[in-house]
């Protein structure tokens, strides 16, 4: 099992991203797919998650601004973000697996930079 992130870059404050993982190399269908972020000198921290039937969950910084979906056919989940913060800035981590504490299969990372 593979994810594939990508969709990170630079944009100023106030603007917006969409943030894209594909999951590929298998069946398998995650239960469980999100997005955690570390930013620098910090722990990572999960950002939003949303289970294959649609239930999702986001950090409490990020409601409102965030929104995550997914695509089952296409196994490939987003997160849009929108009114983005220089405090946004980090490496944005996709995720699989079974629960979101404790994700069984991560993307590489795509990094995320928000000027003010």
């Amino acid at each position: 099992v593979q994810l594939q992130a990508s969709g990170g870059g630079l944009v100023q404050a106030g603007g917006s991203l969409r943030l894209s993982c594909e999951v590929s190399g298998s069946i398998f269908n995650p239960y469980i797919m999100g997005w955690y972020r570390q930013a620098a000198g910090k722990q990572r921290e999960l950002v939003a998650s949303m289970s294959r039937s649609g239930t999702s969950n986001y950090a409490n910084s990020d409601k409102g601004r965030f929104t995550i979906s997914r695509d089952n056919a296409k196994k490939t989940m987003y997160l849009q973000m929108n009114s983005l913060k220089p405090e946004d800035t980090a490496v944005y981590f996709c995720f699989a697996g079974n629960n979101d504490r404790s994700p069984d299969f991560w993307g590489q990372g795509t990094l995320v930079t928000v000027s003010s």
